[in-house]
C-alpha cells in the first residue's frame, strides 16, 4: 500500500520485544478522485507504525510534514481496527501548512 498524508502525531521510540525499535504515529490523507465520473473528495485518519531502521527516517519527520509512505495492512492486536505498517517514506516537498 502506497499512502500520500500528513503526519499528524508521532509517540516516542519504544521496543518491541525483539529489541527492535516502534514509533506509533497518526497519518491524515486528503485528496479529490474521480468516481463514475464525478469529483469524490476522500479524507482519513489511519494509525500507523514503523518498527527497524524505519524508525529513524520517521522520527526525522516533522509533524505536519508530508510524504509518501509504503507498507502494509495488518489487524491491530486487539483485532479492532487496521494498523498501517510503514516500511518505507518519502518526504515529500510540501512545506507544513500553518
Amino acid at each position: 500500500m502506497v499512502l500520500s498524508a500528513q503526519l499528524l502525531e508521532r509517540g516516542v521510540v519504544r521496543y518491541t520485544p525483539a529489541g527492535l525499535p516502534a514509533l506509533d504515529c497518526r497519518l491524515q490523507h486528503a485528496s479529490t478522485v474521480t468516481e463514475d465520473g464525478q469529483p469524490r473528495k476522500v479524507s482519513l485518519e489511519i494509525r500507523a507504525i514503523g518498527i527497524g531502521e524505519i524508525t529513524r527516517s520517521l522520527g526525522a519527520l516533522e509533524l505536519g510534514a508530508h510524504g509518501v509512505f509504503a507498507g502494509f495492512l495488518a489487524s491491530m492486536r486487539n483485532g479492532r481496527g487496521l494498523l498501517f505498517h510503514i516500511t518505507s517514506l518519502s518526504a515529500s516537498s510540501l512545506s507544513a501548512e500553518a
